[in-house]
């Protein structure tokens, strides 16, 4: 079976496990949340891995830059939702703090993949 390009980037390999824990954390959630937050951080979780391997298939280094910033904007979007259950007390302290570090490390990693693409286009 062939291998994309896409599923050897650490980057990706991490995001997609990011996002089978957002599924494990969302499943404790209020049914009465599953078209609010539930649904919302499930989508910019998994929009993360997406864009960037939706990036890896453009053919310029500027268009591959374009999904990363997007996949670092869902990031953050996904962020924002684990703030808010966290206050909601949908996730507990410890929850929380792993799923913020699991992000923080995908972020520099999309920011360093960003970077490499920028460098490229200048040597």
């Amino acid at each position: 079976m062939y291998v994309f390009s896409f599923e050897k980037l650490e980057v990706w390999q991490n995001s997609r496990m990011f996002i089978l824990d957002i599924y494990k954390l969302t499943a404790k959630f209020p049914s009465n949340e599953i078209f609010g937050i539930t649904s919302q951080i499930k989508r910019s979780s998994s929009s993360i891995a997406t864009n960037i391997s939706e990036g890896t298939s453009r053919n310029t280094n500027k268009d591959k830059t374009h999904f990363l910033t997007i996949s670092y904007s869902s990031a953050m979007e996904t962020l924002n939702h684990l703030i808010i259950c966290k206050n909601l007390n949908y996730i507990s302290e410890e929850d929380y703090t792993i799923s913020r570090e699991q992000l923080e490390k995908i972020c520099n990693q999309i920011n360093s993949l960003k970077k490499y693409y920028l460098s490229i286009d200048k040597s």
